[in-house]
C-alpha cells in the first residue's frame, strides 16, 4: 500500500509540473508573438487614432538623422497629436544635423504647441535643437549651453616621420583638400578654416538671439562656449522653466491642449543591429542585462561618434570624437 501511495504522489508532483512548464511556454509564445506582431508593425504608435501628445526623443550624439525627421513630420501630420514633448538629452553633434532637426521642429511648431523638455544634457547642437520649440523646460542641475562651432583635426606628421613614411601630392591648388592631417598646417588653412566656424557662429548666435528675445550682444556674451545649470540657464533667459515633464505638459495646457491627454512616445521605426530586428534586440538585451544590442550598446562603446564629419557643435567634442 505504502509504495502505491508513494506513486501517486509522484504522479501528482509530475502532473503539477507538467502543468506549470505548458502555462509558461504558452506564456513565452504569447510575448514572443507579440513582440515579433510589434516589430513587423514597424514599430509605430499604438492607438494614433485617439488624441495625445506624443513625446520624440533626441538622445545621443546629433547628426542629419532622416528617421527622426521623418517622424517629427509624421508627428505633424497626425491629427491626433495635439501637442509635442521634445525629450532632449545629448551634448550635441554635427552643426548640419543640428540645422536640419532645428528646422524639422520649427515647421512642426508652425501647426502644433512644441515645448522642450531636458534632461541631463542639452548642450551644442542639442540646445539649438531646443531653441527652436516655443518653450524650454529643463532641470535645476540639467546642463545647459556651449554654443558655439569648431573643426577639429589629428596631425599625423610627426607619426609619419617615425614611421618613415612620406605623403606625395599633386592638386590644383594650395588650400585643395586643406587642412589635411598629412601636412602642417599653414597660417592660410587656419584662416580658411577660421572663417568658416565664425561664419556658422554667427549664424547660430543669431538663431539663440531670435528664439530667446535677446539682443545680438546678450547672446554674444552667452556664446563663449560655457555651459550652465538649469538654474542659471534661467536666470540667462537660455531657458524659460525649472522642472520636467509635468511643467511641459502644464505649459502645453496653457496652449489649449488637454493636460489630461496620455504622453504618447513616437518611438524609431524597427531597424535594429545588423544581425537582430531592433523588438528582438532590446528583448535579447534586457534579457541579458546588457541593455538593447540595437543601440544602447553601440552608444556605450562610443561607436556612434566614430562617423562625425564636417563642422561641430559639441560640447568636449576631443573626448566625443575620441570616444574616450
Amino acid at each position: 500500500m505504502s509504495m502505491k501511495a508513494d506513486d501517486l504522489i509522484d504522479r501528482r508532483r509530475l502532473r503539477r509540473k507538467l502543468t506549470f512548464w505548458r502555462i509558461a511556454a504558452f506564456v513565452i509564445a504569447a510575448a514572443a508573438i507579440i513582440g515579433l506582431s510589434t516589430w513587423l508593425a514597424g514599430e509605430r504608435i499604438p492607438g494614433v487614432a485617439s488624441a495625445h501628445i506624443a513625446k520624440i526623443k533626441i538622445e545621443g550624439t546629433i547628426t542629419e538623422d532622416e528617421d527622426l525627421l521623418d517622424r517629427i513630420d509624421q508627428v505633424r501630420k497626425s491629427a491626433s497629436v495635439k501637442g509635442v514633448i521634445l525629450s532632449i538629452d545629448s551634448p550635441g553633434g554635427t552643426t548640419a544635423g543640428g540645422e536640419a532637426i532645428f528646422d524639422a521642429v520649427r515647421k512642426l511648431a508652425a501647426e502644433k504647441p512644441v515645448v522642450a523638455q531636458v534632461g541631463t544634457l542639452a548642450a551644442s547642437a542639442g540646445y539649438m535643437i531646443a531653441s527652436a520649440t516655443d518653450h524650454i523646460v529643463a532641470r535645476k542641475s540639467s546642463i545647459v549651453g556651449s554654443i558655439g562651432v569648431l573643426v577639429q583635426f589629428p596631425d599625423l606628421t610627426g607619426l609619419m616621420d617615425k614611421l618613415g613614411i612620406k605623403l606625395e601630392e599633386v592638386k590644383s591648388s594650395p588650400l585643395k583638400a586643406e587642412p589635411s592631417p598629412f601636412n602642417p598646417t599653414t597660417d592660410e588653412e587656419r584662416a580658411m578654416m577660421r572663417n568658416m566656424i565664425l561664419d556658422s557662429y554667427d549664424w547660430f548666435v543669431g538663431i539663440v538671439a531670435e528664439r530667446r528675445s535677446m539682443s545680438k550682444a546678450e547672446a554674444t556674451a552667452l556664446a563663449d562656449g560655457s555651459v550652465f545649470t538649469g538654474r542659471q540657464a534661467l536666470a540667462k533667459k537660455l531657458i524659460d522653466e525649472v522642472g520636467g515633464e509635468d511643467q511641459a505638459i502644464a505649459w502645453l495646457g496653457t496652449k489649449g491642449v488637454d493636460a489630461k491627454l496620455s504622453v504618447v512616445e513616437w518611438k524609431p521605426a524597427g531597424s535594429g543591429s545588423m544581425f537582430l530586428p531592433k523588438a528582438l534586440a532590446q528583448a535579447l538585451g534586457r534579457t541579458l542585462g546588457v541593455g538593447d544590442f540595437s543601440s544602447e550598446l553601440i552608444r556605450e562603446i562610443g561607436a556612434e561618434r566614430l562617423f562625425l564629419d564636417g563642422m561641430l557643435s559639441l560640447w568636449q567634442a576631443e573626448k566625443a570624437v575620441s570616444g574616450d
